[in-house]
């Protein structure tokens, strides 16, 4: 008896104008529906998209499936909403039509952000596995542009929505943007110090740089908007400004072709007639070696009369730029050329003094 009069009395509510409650009902279930369905959808799109060769469509479909839940969401709950406040007429929900178009707009927000850092990760791993080398410094500069720029549209958009002006709001953005210009001059600088880096790509993330005009060589650790990470050779941490760039000049030995051997060696002057027979020989040896490029410049030639030696020099290139294994072609090629000297019956150098005694001058002796 009690199911069947709460029945009656519900079914009695209904007919007399509550039906407003079943209308919400039916909305919140057929959003809950359409999530349902177009999860499905998106989720086996996005396992048949896997396997074409085409990585774009791929990150579309990603970027898409959350936002796109959220939107019939904030649809459905706006229509119910809408429903409610035309049968209570409550002032509260005169804020309906804002917010969905807000949150309308954040959701497309929400999806090109993803959309863009999905396509930034694309890049990347396509370059990883293709010959084709990008530089992720500048992939990642390009991103994070994309991505602030997506955000001040969407606020500019969000407050016209709402109903302020955007002239007004630009005009003073203008005004206020001056007086943070001066107040924040340095900030700005190091910015778009920044911003030159990622365009003119003096270095990237992992190249050995150093600048003659300042104390600064190591390793590049990050290039951020305001600050470059370099990690020095004793392994501390040192923080530069960007804007510091622009006014110094950076070398970049990592994009070296080949490394230099530059050396003197002196032999003794007793040894004069064996100089040609030496410098011969070392060339031919520079000239057969597997590490020295025979391509680029080679000189071994008499250099000059130094005070205790006859001096040539060596000057050559390595094909390596490895730091490492440079120094181990270095000393094979060093201890070759002692060799060859050796072999032609000479001898190195070293500092000597000579002192001649006249004939007349005798030491004498106590007895």
């Amino acid at each position: 008896m009690d199911f069947k009069q709460i029945w009656n009395d519900s079914l009695r509510w209904l007919l007399s104008g509550g039906d407003w409650v079943l209308q919400v009902f039916v909305v919140t279930f057929l959003a809950l529906l359409l999530n349902f369905f177009v999860k499905r959808v998106l989720n086996r799109l996005k396992c048949k998209l896997e396997k074409t060769k085409n990585p774009w469509d791929d990150s579309f479909v990603d970027a898409l499936q959350k936002p796109v839940s959220a939107l019939i969401w904030i649809m459905g709950i706006a229509f119910a909403a809408e429903i409610v406040q035309a049968q209570t007429k409550a002032i509260i929900f005169d804020a309906i039509a804002p917010i969905r178009d807000v949150g309308v707009i954040v959701v497309l927000t929400w999806f090109l952000i993803r959309f863009a850092k999905r396509v930034e990760q694309n890049i990347v791993d396509h370059s990883q596995r293709s010959d084709k080398a990008v530089d992720v410094s500048t992939v990642d500069a390009i991103a994070k542009l994309i991505r602030v720029s997506i955000i001040i549209t969407a606020s500019l958009v969000v407050l016209q929505t709402m109903g302020y002006s955007i002239s007004g709001v630009l005009a003073f953005g203008g005004i206020g943007g001056i007086a943070i210009g001066f107040a924040a001059k340095d900030l700005l600088a190091n910015f778009f110090g920044g911003l030159m880096i990622y365009l003119d790509r003096p270095f990237k993330v992992g190249d050995w740089i150093r600048s003659p005009d300042r104390d600064i060589e190591g390793t590049v650790e990050t290039i951020g908007w305001r600050l470059t990470c370099i990690r020095t050779f004793d392994k501390r941490p040192l923080y530069i400004p960007n804007a510091t760039f622009a006014s110094i000049a950076v070398e970049n030995p990592s994009r070296m072709s080949h490394r230099r051997i530059y050396e003197t060696i002196g032999i003794r002057y007793d040894d004069a007639a064996k100089m040609p027979g030496i410098i011969t020989k070392v060339k031919a040896m520079l000239s057969n070696h597997k590490e020295i490029d025979a391509s680029q410049t080679m000189i071994v030639n008499l250099n000059k009369f130094a005070p205790s030696s006859l001096d040539f020099f060596v000057y050559t290139f390595t094909r390596t730029t490895n730091w490492i294994k440079f120094h181990e072609v270095k000393q094979d090629v060093l201890l070759k050329i002692l060799s060859i000297i050796e072999n032609e019956g000479a001898e190195c150098a070293f500092p000597t003094s000579t002192m001649l005694i006249p004939d007349e001058v005798r030491i004498a002796m106590d007895k």
